[in-house]
């Protein structure tokens, strides 16, 4: 993992003219010419990253660019004074400041405006506005969504209409857009033992790993509190099924070491790692000779923070951060129905920052959560349910996809796709007022670049 800081300090005309600011890729070298293209990189109109991304036409673009734009109506529609700012740094501090900057100083703490219909971090070479410097590295994006549990009426209701994955589909083409799909599953493949949780207690057939599959998800984490729901043959059943099935799985096993293996996925010459720890109990805790979760023992639902459990999980990272170039973690964590992080919740994740992750997604609260950014890596401490049948509140029932762009193993950005379930408990997203409320629910509750003023 390598910690990249925006490059900062170049004025915004002066990046743009000295460098060569041009609205069409390179022309190609002349036929027999030994001098290699000049290469090229998008020139980003950033704003700060609770906004959504404007929407810009090229000309707008360029007259932002040139200090010719002196109001927000371009970007937002409305009128206040727009502060042209040299750096992503300034954007960062100052909700109402806009920066235009060579992609290089660009990161995960601003979004980048849309030009010409075109992401500039997620397409890059189909970007229109371009400016001399290192061309990007390889692209690749993930998605992770939050708690997933496709029995009790969830099920009944797929099963009613023949299609195990029939809550997925909405989202389906977006799942499978991008380059690996993640999610925490939380319900077993097997009834075979009695409910551990009475009517909490949450089984789904294995057919369902098809749908998940079909919907683009590449792996579970099985890291949570309702993995043991029906009794050691049950769990055991459901490692096979998953081992064997078109879904991979992580944070659960056979003994400590099988549940603390990380699934590794390579993706455009970029290796990932995944693991996943439950702090919340409930399914056993894997120990060397008990099948179980990989598991934290933190407040607020399994005492005080045991620094032996964090420190295994920290071996982890640290271990596998030695062979991949990105890795993520997912823990089950923090208070349920609320979108306040238990401040044990930073205080984890920074330690797992340290140990080498890049992205910490964590899960359980049922309501969404803010972010938080620490030396160059993202955490989201709750996205919500993705699947669920909790619909005796609105939040339970709202929740937002993580969608992550990396060049090459940084995270160079990020947007949230915020969603509500419908009759049948499938995420549809939305978008207006309603989208604006559940990510208001984020940005005011997130730090640093991410909290809304």
């Amino acid at each position: 993992m390598t910690r990249r800081g925006a490059t900062l300090g170049l004025g915004i005309l002066v990046a743009a003219l000295a460098a060569g600011c041009t609205a069409a890729p390179a022309p190609p070298a002349p036929q027999g010419s030994s001098t290699p293209p000049a290469a090229r990189q998008p020139l980003v109109v950033a704003v700060h990253a609770t906004r959504p991304a404007p929407r810009l036409t090229l000309a707008e673009a360029e007259a932002i660019a040139a200090g010719e734009v002196g109001s927000w109506r371009t970007l937002d529609g409305t009128d206040r004074p727009l502060r042209l700012v040299a750096s992503a740094r300034e954007v960062r501090r100052d909700r109402y400041a806009v920066a235009v900057v060579p992609a290089a100083e660009v990161d995960a703490t601003v979004r980048a405006a849309r030009v010409g219909g075109v992401d500039p971090l997620r397409r890059p070479a189909d970007y229109p506005l371009l400016v001399a410097g290192p061309a990007p590295p390889a692209v690749t994006t993930l998605s992770v969504v939050g708690d997933v549990m496709l029995g009790r009426r969830v099920g009944a209701r797929a099963a009613a209409a023949g299609d195990a994955g029939l809550p997925l589909r909405p989202l389906q083409h977006r799942l499978r857009s991008v380059d690996l799909t993640i999610g925490n599953l939380e319900n077993t493949l097997s009834e075979d033992g009695p409910p551990q949780q009475g009517g909490d207690s949450f089984a789904a057939p294995p057919e369902i790993l098809d749908g998940l599959a079909d919907a683009g998800f590449d792996a579970v984490s099985l890291a949570n509190n309702h993995t043991g729901d029906f009794g050691e043959q049950a769990f055991l059943a459901t490692l096979d099924q998953l081992a064997d099935g078109p879904v991979r799985s992580f944070g659960a096993g056979r003994d400590r070491a099988e549940a603390g293996a990380a699934y590794v996925a390579e993706r455009n010459g970029v290796r990932f790692a995944f693991l996943g720890f439950n702090a919340i109990g409930e399914t056993p805790r894997a120990t060397a000779r008990r099948p179980g979760a990989l598991s934290v023992r933190m407040p607020p639902r399994t005492g005080p923070l045991v620094e032996r459990d964090l420190a295994h999980v920290e071996g982890l990272v640290r271990r596998v951060d030695g062979e991949v170039d990105v890795v993520v973690v997912l823990p089950h964590w923090g208070t349920q129905y609320t979108h306040v992080a238990e401040p044990v919740q930073t205080q984890v994740a920074r330690r797992l920052v340290d140990a080498g992750a890049d992205l910490v997604v964590g899960g359980h609260p049922h309501w969404v959560q803010g972010l938080e950014w620490y030396d160059g890596a993202l955490v989201a401490h709750s996205l919500g349910n993705f699947v669920f049948d909790m619909d005796f509140m609105p939040q339970t029932q709202q929740g937002v996809v993580l969608e992550a762009v990396f060049w090459g193993n940084e995270l160079k950005g990020f947007r949230l796709v915020p969603y509500v379930m419908d009759g049948d408990f499938a995420p549809r997203p939305v978008r207006g007022a309603v989208a604006a409320d559940i990510l208001g629910d984020v940005w005011r509750h997130g730090g640093g670049p991410f909290l809304s003023p």
